[in-house]
């Protein structure tokens, strides 16, 4: 699975139109030692798994003053900056795009984006619950954002690989479909959906998704995928042999 290259590709579209580790658990709890911006994970998601409260006030008011004094609201600042982030991705900057997301959540904790950014960076760990759970705070907040949903699911199928967790495999389809359905070209859901058929062995249903997937963007194919699919059931289109 090849979430991080799913989610670049979102992240270069939306630079082009304007665009963890396992303990960063939502609601996680720091000590009662207090925090401060000396102290702070800047390259963590949410600054190492504060609370938006501790992390402004580990910050301080004038330095969120700041960050927000160029634009007309805090929700507008948090906009540039999730934008800055994605930047910084697509440019292989991660800890420098994990502090703009972290930027973008604390000065709008109701940011989708902020989470999404955050999720992308927590794929390229081996354990993919951190991963879901930021990408799921997106989700709530944006439940038909398709980029959101489809890489929420393809991470579902990622721990899905690791565990054989029958639910993970039903979620993950389940969020996928969503996907496809908010946006018919989002290309490499649909690559992900075929994937999700391949392991509940539909393989007629996969090679329809890897069509609509190629349909959109013949680069979002996954060719590992095809020849397995190969393997199983010829292309009822013929397209690949």
């Amino acid at each position: 699975m090849k979430l991080l290259k799913l989610s670049l590709l979102f992240a270069v579209a939306l630079v082009g139109t304007s665009l963890t580790p396992a303990q960063a658990q939502r609601g996680a709890k720091k000590s009662a030692v207090a925090v401060t911006a000396a102290t702070i994970s800047r390259s963590q998601p949410l600054f190492g798994g504060l609370t938006p409260a501790q992390a402004e006030q580990a910050l301080g008011a004038q330095t969120i003053t700041s960050l927000a004094g160029s634009f007309a609201s805090r929700a507008e600042a948090s906009q540039f900056f999730s934008r800055k982030g994605y930047e910084y991705l697509a440019e292989s900057q991660p800890d420098t795009a994990a502090y703009r997301f972290n930027l973008a959540w604390v000065l709008d904790p109701a940011n989708p984006e902020a989470y999404h950014g955050l999720g992308i960076i927590a794929s390229s760990g081996p354990n993919p619950d951190a991963t879901i759970d930021l990408l799921q705070q997106g989700v709530n907040l944006a439940p038909t954002n398709s980029p959101l949903l489809a890489d929420l699911g393809a991470s579902y199928l990622i721990r899905y690989g690791q565990a054989k967790k029958k639910k993970d495999l039903k979620t993950g389809t389940e969020l996928l479909e969503r996907a496809t359905t908010q946006d018919a070209a989002n290309a490499g859901a649909w690559q992900q959906l075929a994937q999700a058929y391949y392991y509940q062995e539909e393989y007629i249903r996969a090679w329809e998704a890897v069509h609509k997937g190629q349909n959109s963007s013949l680069s979002s194919v996954d060719f590992t995928l095809v020849a397995e699919l190969l393997a199983h059931q010829p292309d009822p289109r013929g397209t690949f042999k």
